[in-house]
């Protein structure tokens, strides 16, 4: 009597040799959408911030922790819907959190006073923080072998896009209709939802453990048109989903070392960022450089990440994330430093720009980075966490930069310890155990006529 033997398609392989096509092209351009609009409804608050403290008799307290409930959210939204993704599916979650920020952020234009106003600033974080774990978790699991950080960089550079599109829309906006308007255009991504959607794919090891062969098989096909997939194929090459929550995974399997090392990276990056990102121009009037001048180094410095986002995102493809993200972590560190002590302007935005480059890009990357240091089933998960890890620290920032300027130090003193967090962040990237990432959580799967194997995350290096 003859064995039925099925035909194995290694599910990693399958996605790693598909060339660039249609659908990638259609799924990075609504990620950075996305991601584009998700900047926009967190940074247009800073633009309406004199008009809301002039008609509701906002303090500048009560204004700030307005601001902060934002973040907050973020915070929030990270972890929780991070962890759902995984749970319920990234499509369904990604979903939910569009709609959740588009429309939290047009009923702030109708917000009668900073109550309602603070209630839907939070509501709209908590869905801004669930978008990044899922796009980045997406584009990962469906990259073609060798673009998966390219992939990355390209969507974070669209915050920065964000920022400047909510800068040109208040502009305009504003004197003409009043700030309620700039709220009501943050609800557009809804018209797109319905096209948005059938580029939003599971993961492919959530349909495989749940036993969604239709769906996965769809996913595929839209991912590699090209290549058929066999009616008997048996699917391989993903690590499957492990017992107990994906929060306890990250702390099982020799993981424990690498996720922590990771938070406090993340931690000590954003706190850097955001206290750098608030206080850049005032320490550089305490330089002696009139302000204008200064807000001229804070465009310089998000050029500065755009571009280093873009480059370290192809080296990251070339060299490995690990080898990247180490080095410029410390360059990071001793381009700030230089910053106190530099009196040349054309020296000093250099230094500005690879400061931009090394902190905010390496920042960006290390997003990729954690999307291929964990298993597919638990992806989502990691990727939130470490984000809400990270906001924790941005919350930070601001008044850790207020506190060093209480203390009345040497200017370049404040430069010096604005530095500090790159150097610790370098470190705790450097004892990330790549083997952990690589190996751990792999389970063996066997189908008939086939050897077992092991579904192991892309080389970090």
């Amino acid at each position: 009597m003859s064995r039925f033997i099925a035909t194995p398609v290694n599910i990693r392989e399958f996605i790693a040799d598909t060339p660039f096509n249609r659908f990638h092209g259609w799924m990075l351009f609504w990620a950075c959408f996305i991601i584009t609009f998700d900047m926009y409804d967190l940074v247009v608050y800073g633009s309406v911030l004199p008009v809301l403290m002039e008609e509701w008799s906002l303090g500048p307290v009560a204004a700030g922790a307005i601001g902060s409930y934002g973040i907050f959210g973020m915070m929030v939204g990270a972890i929780l819907f991070g962890i759902l993704a995984d749970r319920m599916g990234r499509r369904k979650v990604l979903t939910l959190s569009v709609v959740l920020f588009s429309v939290a952020s047009a009923l702030c234009g109708f917000a009668p006073g900073p109550e309602i106003f603070s209630v839907l600033r939070f509501l709209g974080g908590l869905g801004i923080g669930g978008i990044l774990p899922c796009l980045i978790a997406m584009l990962s699991d469906y990259a073609p072998r060798g673009r998966a950080n390219t992939l990355v960089a390209v969507l974070m550079c669209f915050f920065s896009v964000g920022g400047i599109l909510a800068a040109f829309v208040a502009m305009f906006m504003l004197p003409a209709f009043g700030w309620h308007s700039v709220y009501w255009a943050a609800a557009l991504p809804l018209l797109f939802l319905p096209w948005m959607t059938r580029f939003f794919l599971d993961s492919p090891a959530v349909l495989l453990e749940q036993g969604r062969m239709d769906e996965l098989r769809s996913a595929l096909a839209k991912v590699n048109p090209g290549a058929a997939l066999p009616a008997d194929a048996a699917f391989t090459g993903i690590a499957m989903k492990e017992a107990g929550s994906p929060v306890a995974a990250l702390f099982t399997n020799r993981r424990a070392l690498g996720t922590l090392m990771i938070w406090v990276a993340f931690f000590m990056c954003l706190l850097m960022i955001n206290g750098l990102s608030t206080w850049l121009p005032k320490l550089m009037v305490e330089t002696g450089y009139a302000l204008n001048s200064s807000l001229t180094f804070m465009i310089v410095l998000n050029v500065g990440a755009i571009i280093g986002t873009l480059v370290l995102g192809r080296l990251s493809d070339m060299w490995g994330v690990k080898r990247v993200l180490v080095p410029m972590f410390v360059v990071s560190a001793v381009s700030l430093t230089l910053l106190g002590f530099g009196n040349n302007m054309a020296v000093l935005l250099l230094l500005v720009a690879v400061t931009g480059a090394c902190t905010m890009g390496a920042q960006n990357i290390s997003y990729s980075f954690v999307a291929q240091y964990y298993p597919s089933f638990m992806r989502s998960t990691a990727i939130g966490l470490a984000s809400g890890v990270g906001r924790m620290g941005a919350i930070l920032g601001p008044t850790f930069g207020g506190v060093l300027l209480t203390l009345g130090l040497p200017v370049q003193m404040n430069f010096v310890f604005f530095a500090i967090p790159g150097i610790i962040a370098a470190l705790a990237f450097a004892f990330v155990p790549l083997a952990a990432g690589r190996t751990a959580g792999a389970r063996k799967l066997r189908v008939p006529g086939e050897r077992s194997l092991i579904d192991a995350a892309a080389p970090l290096r």
